[in-house]
This record gives C-alpha cells, structure tokens and sequence, in this order.
C-alpha cells in the first residue's frame, strides 16, 4: 500500500474499501481470495482463543498460562462483560504463543493478542458474527503495513511501542470500522491508539515473550477499544496520522539498546527478573 495514513483519512468511504482499491484495484479474483484469506486468519485467531481460556497449562518457563482462564472464570466484579471479555481473548492468545501453539502474528507474535482481543471480543460482545469483522481485518492489515513501510514493527529494533503500539493502532482501526466508522475516523482510531503508546520500552523478563507481554495484550486491546470510542465520537488525534508514526518511529531510534527486547532493562532488569533470567540460563 503506498497511500499515506493522511491520504486514507481523506477517502469519503469505508477506508477497507480504499485500502482493497488500492491493492487489487483491476482484479475482483484477488480482492476475493484477499478475504478469504481473512475468514481463515479469524478461524485461526477464534482456535487460539479457545484453546487459551480452556487450558491452564505453564509456559514453558512457568511465568504464565493461567491468566486468560483465571480471568475469564472469575466473578465480574465491575459488571462490565465487554472489559473483561477483550482482556481475556487477548492473555488467551498470548499464553497460547507462551506455550508454543498456533497463533496469528498481528503484527507479531508478541503482540498477537491485541487485535483478536479487540476485533473478536467487541464482534462477541455484541453478537456480531464473522462476517463482519473481514472488511475491519483489512483495515488493520493496511493500517499495520503502513506502519511497518514508514518504521519498524519488532521490539529489538524500535521498542515495545513497535509491536504492541502497531498492533493497538491496527485493532483500533478494525474495531472503529467494524462500529460503523468511516475511514477518517478508523485513521484517527489507530493513530490515538499508536500516539498513546509513543516510549513504551521492551524488557520482557529472561528475554521470553511472556511478562510482561500477556497482561500488556489484554492492557493495550482495551486500549485499542477506547481508541475506537473516542474516534467514533468524533474526536481525533491533534497531531497528523502521519507524523504520529514519524514520532515514533524518531522514538524507537532513541531508544538504548537495553530497553529494546535485549532483556537488559525495565521489568527485566528488576531483581527478580534478574534472578528469574539466572535460574532461566543454568536451566537450560
């Protein structure tokens, strides 16, 4: 996709619409293999759900595995089924990734629960059936692949605003869509979600993608969802789509090598993490 983000909040239309017009603009054929593609990822993002919330088997490492099911067992104290129903499908995916079983890199596999823990949860909340989420999935692929044309979307490279902030960006414009949203707002959706996240560092704990990954999936699926909410509001970011993925992708280069997924710095470099790392490497 070589259309800006600046350029897709000014199309009149749904922005999957643009989006699809763009790559496949001659070829009803790949526009339609394109979705189906997408039905097959949702199935695939449904499986991990479920097989998250069902099981409460450790991580390899033992730091995680029975968060999502806990969570999605316990009483709702705060009668707010939506809140904990994205925090949930989100720590399901992840723990799923934690315990090596199949998922979908959205954008990657440390950020794999944001999207499916928005767009599903929000799709399930409200009964919507799969149907509708395959135009948002396009929303989210376009908006992800803006991102990774203009930056970087790995944790080693530009920090955990990289992955989680693009995978919370792709969500909030998915979920924006999929509630009716026209393509300035999905736009805007996606570029609050990724402006809030501008300096988020990477220091999971022993270099594993599992603390504080999982619970910053379900953290940052919520926050896509909010993202999504304010747009639909007709509020939007000050600051230029654009230039927001300029800030932090200026932001991710700033970054010291120990706060970029070396394990070196942050949660990571806490005394426990520290000794989790040590029991980790004479384990092994």
């Amino acid at each position: 996709m070589t259309m800006t983000l600046n350029d897709l909040a000014k199309y009149e239309g749904l922005a999957s619409e643009a989006i699809l017009a763009e790559e496949f603009e001659h070829s009803a054929e790949e526009q339609a293999a394109l979705l189906e593609k997408m039905r097959e990822r949702i199935a695939e993002m449904r499986d991990s759900i479920e097989r998250g919330l069902a099981s409460d088997k450790a991580s390899i490492t033992g730091m995680v595995g029975w968060n999502a099911k806990t969570l999605w067992e316990a009483e709702d104290k705060f009668a707010s089924p939506l809140l904990r129903r994205v925090q949930a499908y989100a720590m399901a995916v992840n723990e799923e990734n934690a315990r090596m079983g199949r998922i979908v890199a959205a954008p990657t596999a440390g950020s794999a629960g944001t999207l499916p823990g928005a767009l599903i949860g929000v799709a399930d909340h409200l009964e919507l059936d799969d149907e509708a989420m395959l135009m948002p999935m396009i929303v989210s692929a376009g908006f992800g692949k803006v991102i990774g044309n203009s930056m970087f979307i790995a944790g080693a490279t530009g920090g955990c605003q990289a992955e989680i902030g693009s995978s919370a960006a792709m969500a909030a414009a998915a979920v924006c869509e999929m509630l009716g949203g026209n393509a300035r707002q999905s736009v805007h959706a996606g570029a609050m979600a990724l402006m809030n996240t501008i300096g988020l560092v990477c220091d999971p704990v022993g270099g594993y993608v599992e603390v504080p990954c999982v619970s910053r999936n379900a953290f940052y699926s919520v926050h896509a969802v909010s993202s999504a909410q304010l747009a639909l509001a007709g509020l939007e970011s000050f600051i230029p789509p654009d230039e927001v993925v300029g800030a932090m992708a200026s932001v991710g280069r700033m970054l010291p090598p120990e706060l970029r997924e070396t394990g070196e710095g942050g949660i990571a470099d806490t005394p426990t993490g520290r000794m989790i790392a040590l029991k980790m490497a004479e384990d092994t």
